[in-house]
């Protein structure tokens, strides 16, 4: 079964930070975002070195039970198991660029914003979350995060709280009308013929994880490429044994696994017990 533990032993053995040039020549990518989606379904795949691309289908098609759209999280379903959404950057300390959707302690298939085909891809209610940024500069991938929901955003009826907020107070705007949206509203016949309307959309962000987890390293040299992935203590020892040794047993002096206390993100005095996986590839 694709998981994170697996992805990382992958990274470690491929470290691959010129994106594009490695995908220029295999898959005709030209875009950085898009050669940033396809190693990260490489490496949960067990896809990096396939050259042949229905067999990389093949395997995408064994390790995934759903690949999405930029309009519509998340951009891939691991079979079985957790989501994963993709976000690109090209500086050490940008925020994260959300757009419509709220951050996600996890993903629920009773979200609006998700499809039919993500709904019906697997019987699921509630999935735990991966967020992949990539730092990309320069077409190369300086650093890259993989740091679960539930260690990044708060639940999520805090965000659907104001969401509901602002879009109630503008249905209460007298003598306009409105229909039904997925976006926080929107209002028809605005004129007196009739024939405009607004549409009153989210614009969603999110704080660099350098900032979040500032407490964790004094300093991110990112003068070559450098892996963190974080995830709850309880979700590490939820991988099988086999899966941890996978990674327990490298023995790279570049690679760490440490035990860490994070703030809660909905209860910041309240710490949480988790691992810290990193890896760098040394000049």
């Amino acid at each position: 079964m694709a998981n994170i533990l697996k992805a990382i032993k992958t990274i470690i053995e491929n470290p691959i930070s010129d994106l594009v040039n490695y995908y220029q020549g295999k898959n005709r990518i030209n875009s950085v975002g898009d050669a940033l989606e396809c190693f990260i379904k490489d490496i949960f795949s067990e896809a990096l070195d396939e050259n042949d691309l229905n067999l990389k289908n093949q395997k995408y098609s064994e390790a995934f039970s759903y690949i999405g759209n930029q309009n519509n999280p998340p951009d891939i379903i691991l079979k079985n198991s957790d989501a994963i959404e993709v976000k690109k950057i090209e500086s050490l300390k940008s925020s994260i660029a959300l757009n419509s959707s709220y951050p996600k302690c996890k993903l629920y298939s009773d979200e609006p914003m998700i499809t039919n085909s993500c709904r019906k891809c697997e019987d699921w209610q509630e999935k735990d979350i991966i967020y992949a940024i990539g730092v990309v500069k320069d077409k190369k991938l300086q650093l890259l995060w993989l740091i679960y929901g539930d260690c990044y955003a708060a639940d999520r009826e805090i965000y659907q709280r104001i969401r509901n907020k602002i879009n109630s107070g503008i249905t209460e705007i007298p003598d306009v009308e409105f229909s039904e949206t997925k976006e926080l509203g929107r209002v028809n016949k605005v004129d007196p013929l009739g024939i405009t309307y607004l549409r009153i959309r989210g614009m969603w962000g999110i704080k660099n994880p350098v900032f979040v987890y500032d407490y964790l390293f004094e300093n991110i040299d990112i003068n070559t490429f450098k892996l963190i992935a974080i995830m709850k203590k309880e979700k590490y020892l939820s991988f099988s044994s086999e899966a941890r040794k996978l990674i327990e047993m490298i023995s790279d002096q570049s690679f760490t696994i440490e035990n860490v206390n994070i703030k809660s993100p909905n209860n910041p005095a309240q710490l949480i017990s988790a691992k810290m996986i990193s890896y760098r590839i040394n000049n």
